[in-house]
């Protein structure tokens, strides 16, 4: 996520802490969890888990994510005030639409 890096400075990929694509959804999970990580992502897996087990971690949803990686940029970008009150709330969970 180097395009959001100067609104989430301490963002990082799965790919850039060893989460391979081998990686289920529940080490996923757990990671996030054990660094305080929230998940953004669009599998819907993470919603159940979310809305199951409550956070941490917390769930971004980019719901209906058929769109290239630079639509989902300046999604999270436009959204980047209800993420921060997002992180500081009690919520498990928040869908960002395109």
């Amino acid at each position: 996520m180097e395009a959001t890096r100067d609104l989430f400075p301490d963002s990082v990929h799965v790919s850039q802490v060893g989460l391979t694509n081998g990686t289920t959804d529940g080490q996923i999970w757990d990671y996030a969890k054990q660094h305080g990580f929230a998940i953004i992502t669009a599998d819907t897996d993470f919603v159940t888990m979310a809305n199951t087990c409550g956070p941490p971690p917390k769930v971004i949803l980019l719901e209906n994510c058929d769109y290239p990686s630079s639509t989902a940029v300046r999604i999270i970008s436009a959204n980047a005030i209800l993420l921060s009150q997002f992180e500081r709330d009690n919520r498990a969970l928040l869908i960002l639409q395109r």
